[in-house]
């Protein structure tokens, strides 16, 4: 298993990490399998979703808020934190990405998001391989 370690700057953020695991397949020298992108955080997720234009990011995290507001006067849980659980359930702690000869198999559009939603704080995502056939 690969760690990566990153620090989120905002309450809510969605973190591109695309790149950072595509650079442990290479570092790896991963070829043809899957990899799997876990968040081992109750108030963070995965998603993969476009990556081409930032007015999506912003408008799923609007959404989101409005889904999930952040001061509910009914929620018992003494952290406060219960919208970012939510959020956290709903963008789902992990993807599955194929990888052909070294490469990530997203979508053109696609990218792989560290979602936070309870920040700023310090994250990790762990990132496992899964060898699959010989191509």
């Amino acid at each position: 298993m690969q760690i990566i370690s990153l620090q989120t700057e905002f309450h809510d953020q969605f973190v591109d990490i695309t790149a950072r695991v595509q650079e442990l397949v290479r570092q790896n020298n991963w070829q043809n399998g899957a990899v799997l992108v876990y968040c081992p955080h109750t108030t963070a997720g995965i998603a993969i979703n476009e990556n081409a234009d930032p007015d999506v990011v912003r408008d799923v995290l609007r959404r989101l808020d409005e889904v999930y507001p952040w001061n509910h006067a009914k929620d018992l849980h003494a952290e406060g934190n219960t919208a970012a659980h939510l959020k956290a359930i709903t963008t789902g702690t992990s993807q599955h990405v194929l990888v052909q000869n070294g490469r990530l198999q997203l979508g053109t559009w696609q990218g792989i998001y560290f979602c936070e939603f309870d920040g700023p704080r310090a994250r990790k995502v762990w990132v496992q391989f899964i060898k699959g056939e010989e191509a």
